[in-house]
């Protein structure tokens, strides 16, 4: 097993996994950027008010640690994330071919009327705008950021494959759409010729299994990647939080979301500590190794606002949990079956003869 040293300790070697079948490789962890900026105000300066020299100092830890896939969004303080993660590739003279850039369309950006959405004006005016920030000649993956249901589904895809046509795009992919959605949306790009999505970005913790419902078996069965993000459910899963005690100015304690429950939260985070014990490790580091370690995972998205705290989140790729400590999570973290999973468990035995 190969390591490499980092912050004056061991690390396993960075995985590479596949997105799909593309063909393109990405590491285990990416490092997400939405607490770069936060000088616009509002919830970005409770998420981060990281300037250049911090960001700098954040991307030379991430690139030094393997990490080749970083996480933005246009709307993250309505730029100022693009701009500061453009200039520190600069600063750092990091190779274009060496990383892997995603970044995001659909959230508000101005006053103006056509400054949002998914029309084919604003996802071909948001891809120029997010490139000069970030000081790119093109985007790796284009994610849309949420649902338009103002704009047809077959346009949003026909504006997708001809963004990506342009060469200013390489590949394309989706946040926060229902199962349904982006099923219907491969359907489209399948009969047309048109590029299809290659990966789904979606909120997924152990205190927050939503997706394992529809969204993981439809990703498994279209062979799209998933990109887990805020795997620490907002920082809850980090031992800042307990039932005897709350962290004051955490970013959980002034900004309350992803919204979760805290009372199985707090179970996790009891047992997450118990099995922490075992590999001299921290919650936060076994919060993301289940993440890791769950089927259909291709890069689970870290943020950080310090050198420090990052590297606790690089450290968890030393972990690999047992079928038991597997278990034990599984068991406060119950993901009760909604229908019709339900009675689709229930008739499934009815082929077994």
């Amino acid at each position: 097993m190969k390591f490499v040293t980092l912050f004056n300790k061991k690390i396993k070697a960075m995985k590479y996994n596949y997105v799909g079948n593309t063909g393109l490789r990405v590491s285990e962890l990416c490092f997400g950027t939405m607490t770069f900026g936060g000088q616009r105000g509002g919830i970005w300066e409770k998420i981060g008010k990281l300037q250049q020299e911090e960001v700098n100092g954040l991307m030379q830890s991430v690139i030094g640690s393997g990490i080749n896939f970083i996480d933005t969004a246009n709307v993250y303080s309505i730029g100022e994330s693009e701009q500061l993660l453009g200039q520190s590739l600069k600063d750092l003279n990091i190779p274009r071919d060496q990383i892997v850039i995603a970044t995001k369309v659909l959230g508000r950006m101005d006053e103006h009327p056509n400054s949002l959405g998914l029309s084919r004006y604003h996802i071909f005016n948001s891809v120029d705008a997010s490139l000069k920030r970030l000081q790119l000649d093109y985007i790796d993956i284009l994610y849309v950021h949420g649902v338009d249901f103002k704009t047809s589904l077959e346009e949003i895809v026909r504006s997708l494959n001809d963004i990506v046509e342009t060469g200013k795009v390489r590949y394309i992919a989706i946040c926060n759409w229902p199962a349904w959605l982006v099923a219907k949306a491969q359907a489209i790009a399948h009969y047309n010729g048109w590029h299809k999505f290659i990966g789904l970005q979606y909120h997924y913790a152990a205190v927050t299994r939503d997706i394992e419902h529809e969204l993981v078996p439809m990703a498994q069965d279209h062979n799209l990647a998933i990109f887990p993000w805020s795997p620490l459910a907002g920082g809850f899963l980090t031992g800042k939080f307990s039932r005897e005690e709350s962290s004051e100015g955490s970013r959980r304690s002034i900004f309350d979301f992803p919204p979760i429950d805290k009372e199985k939260a707090y179970d996790l985070v009891d047992v997450m500590k118990e099995i922490g014990q075992q590999y001299e490790a921290s919650i936060a580091q076994v919060a993301l190794a289940w993440v890791r370690q769950q089927p259909g995972i291709t890069s689970t998205i870290i943020g950080a606002k310090s050198v420090k705290q990052l590297n606790d989140n690089i450290q968890s790729v030393n972990i690999t949990l047992s079928n038991e400590d597997l278990k034990k999570i599984d068991a406060v973290s119950p993901l009760p079956l909604q229908y019709p999973g339900w009675m689709v468990a229930n008739q499934s035995s009815y082929r077994d003869e």
